[in-house]
């Protein structure tokens, strides 16, 4: 059931014995889960029929917050839709809700499970935390009647929300958060009126939690953690992988990084949907992280965190994103640009022509800057420098500003912005920038094999990003990922 246990760090119980005398770490663990999903119906099906399903999905649940709990963590985050899957209507959803109150009603369903009508959920969900003594997320529906009198009302009378609650180690609610940026395909939800800014104090630091596509949104990620000042993100996440830019574990370590926060991310695991990619991700880069596309298993891990990564000396320093490149003037060399799509966002690239280089390539108020020095260059493999200065996505539009050292996906420059997983050249240095209208970059690099890079690359205060001594492996991208929120689209579903 757990197969990644080989991922456990080998220290675990000297971690533990740490955490007995230092107060300023914490043992964290996040569960990748191969949800059982539910047969597709449009029709609901019965209560007890829900229930079966989801108590199927929660035995296994529990066998991995049973194991960690074992190994000492103090928190535990599942994934989002990890009790009931997806592929749901509005109406073949509503048997899997419960009615989940505000926290304030200072309740242990475990000891009071009628208190608020039938919720066997929350009920054993609240009994594996305090059965384990251990802080348990997990993602479950909630739902709400309204009337007539409230004219956002839905015709059926009732608000469904994605939602995440958080147990703590007595098994009383303390936490409740309703997604508020819904993906396209969840027509089953409703988003709440007003985006909500959810934390609560622990005995090793302050969190924040919101779901899956919050993370690329103002409200409530930036919220939380620029104005709420939380020390950790909790992120139960459903994160379908789409290179080159949003691999689960690429993103979610590079927003950790450039929020300077830690990320524990738990992600669905089904190939089939290209789900897979968790990790317990830090200021300073992944304190371990696992992606599998081959296998249908879930997978367990661990590791220790600092409870307040602020007040670590190992803590990066603030960033002027923009002041490296905006100080100088266009690098010397090769410029000729030619135009290319990663999905449907329309790049500005220059190809990497020689062994080494220096160059410049702009697209709207973004110039991106690269020096670089290949280990060799291969006549089978080409690399662009590309700029992406505009708005992102089909439905919900928001601003990206990318500056991006990529792989292509052949010797066809056509092919540059294809997805990429494998790679054979490597770098012996590499140093790239931009001229960011932002503070809110994210800094990435992959190699080969869908592989983050912990400790071989640096963000000095100027804004570059830079190898430290050479790749170690192939490298498929290098990226600067910038999100200027405030030319972002009203979003269609709100408005």
């Amino acid at each position: 059931m757990l197969p990644c246990q080989l991922l456990l760090h080998a220290g675990i119980f000297a971690l533990m014995v740490l955490r007995a005398l230092a107060s300023d770490t914490f043992i964290a663990a996040v569960y990748e889960h191969a949800v059982i999903l539910p047969d597709p119906t449009e029709k609901p099906v019965s209560p007890n029929d829900a229930l079966a399903l989801m108590n199927k999905n929660m035995d296994i649940l529990e066998g991995a917050i049973k194991e960690a709990a074992q190994q000492g963590a103090h928190i535990i985050v599942t994934p989002e839709d990890g009790i009931y899957g997806w592929r749901f209507t509005r109406e073949s959803i509503y048997p899997y809700l419960e009615d989940i109150p505000d926290p304030v009603v200072n309740w242990i369903p475990c000891t009071e499970p009628s208190r608020f009508g039938p919720a066997p959920v929350q009920e054993r969900l609240s009994c594996m935390a305090r059965n384990n003594s251990i802080y348990v997320v997990a993602n479950i529906g909630d739902k709400k009647l309204c009337n007539s009198s409230d004219p956002s009302c839905p015709s059926d009378g009732r608000y469904q929300y994605n939602t995440d609650v958080v147990f703590d180690p007595e098994g009383k609610l303390v936490a409740r958060y309703h997604k508020y940026n819904l993906f396209r395909g969840e027509t089953q939800f409703n988003y709440p009126k007003e985006p909500e800014a959810v934390t609560f104090e622990t005995p090793f630091g302050k969190f924040g939690i919101f779901t899956c596509f919050d993370i690329l949104f103002h409200e409530p990620a930036i919220v939380l953690v620029s104005e709420m000042q939380v020390d950790t993100v909790l992120f139960p996440t459903a994160w379908m992988n789409v290179l080159p830019f949003l691999t689960a574990v690429e993103f979610h370590s590079a927003w950790a990084m450039g929020m300077r926060v830690n990320l524990l991310s738990a992600n669905t695991h089904n190939i089939n949907f290209s789900m897979t990619g968790s990790g317990l991700f830090t200021p300073e880069g992944p304190a371990t992280y696992h992606y599998d596309s081959r296998t249908n298993e879930g997978c367990l891990l661990l590791a220790e965190l600092s409870a307040r990564p602020h007040l670590s000396p190992t803590y990066p320093p603030a960033v002027n994103w923009s002041l490296y490149a905006t100080s100088i003037k266009k690098f010397p060399g090769e410029n000729d640009t030619f135009s290319g799509s990663v999905r449907r966002d329309i790049f500005t690239f220059s190809e990497l022509r020689h062994k080494a280089g220096n160059y410049t390539v702009c697209q709207g108020d973004l110039c991106c800057h690269l020096v670089y020095q290949m280990s060799d260059k291969r006549k089978n493999e080409v690399y662009v420098l590309g700029a992406f200065d505009g708005l992102h996505g089909s439905l919900i539009k928001y601003h990206w500003q990318i500056c991006t050292l990529l792989k292509c996906k052949s010797t066809d420059l056509d092919t540059c912005g294809q997805p990429v997983e494998t790679a054979q050249t490597k770098f012996e240095m590499f140093s790239l920038s931009g001229t960011f209208g932002t503070n809110y970059v994210f800094p990435e690099v992959l190699y080969s094999g869908v592989q983050l890079a912990p400790g071989e690359f640096e963000v000095l205060r100027d804004g570059r990003l830079k190898n430290k001594h050479g790749t170690s492996k192939p490298l498929i991208t290098a990226t600067l990922f910038g999100r200027l929120y405030e030319k972002d689209l009203p979003h269609p579903l709100r408005t």
